[in-house]
């Protein structure tokens, strides 16, 4: 009688850890525009590693890098240029930049470039963030896509103009 039981509760607990395990391995996220239309999608793929992010956003200033970040707040609402979504994801209090001795944060990610037809299409892996454990998870937090180039070390934004397009991390 024992065996079937341990068996059973082997076969639970393994399902569980399955679905637990499933859950925090990838996330999506939907951007809206400036105008509040859909613009596109990113699909987020954690790793033990860091995440990446798989990009596909269009309606953007074209032909131009601009700037990409993870933002502390899952909000997005249009009407207030994006500012819902707070400041760049910043858990460890870390200055702003990948030419700053003191940085960068969590949140900084390299610029991306917009193709001629205002379309971005990119793979970008975040090193200093997890999908779902710890203080850097970034589930609930939004990606932001600027309108300028990140310069990498003016304080706390880079310097990358307004905010294009901002999608929250689901």
């Amino acid at each position: 009688m024992m065996r079937p039981l341990l068996a059973c509760t082997a076969a639970i607990a393994l399902a569980a850890t399955a679905a637990v395990a499933q859950d925090t391995t990838s996330a999506t996220a939907t951007f809206i525009s400036k105008a509040g239309k859909e613009a596109g999608t990113a699909k987020l793929t954690g790793t033990d590693k860091g995440v990446l992010i798989e990009l596909n956003v269009s309606g953007l200033p074209a032909g131009q890098w601009v700037g990409f970040h993870v933002h502390e707040t899952g909000n997005c609402d249009h009407s207030g240029g994006h500012m819902s979504a707070g400041g760049h994801f910043n858990p460890a209090k870390a200055a702003h930049g990948f030419n700053d001795a003191k940085g960068p944060h969590a949140g900084d990610m390299p610029n991306q470039f917009i193709a001629a037809d205002g379309t971005l299409k990119a793979q970008v892996f975040n090193s200093f963030v997890t999908l779902d454990k710890g203080d850097n998870a970034i589930r609930g937090k939004a990606l932001m896509i600027h309108g300028k180039a990140d310069d990498y070390k003016t304080q706390p934004t880079g310097d990358a103009g307004d905010r294009q397009a901002c999608g929250v991390i689901k």
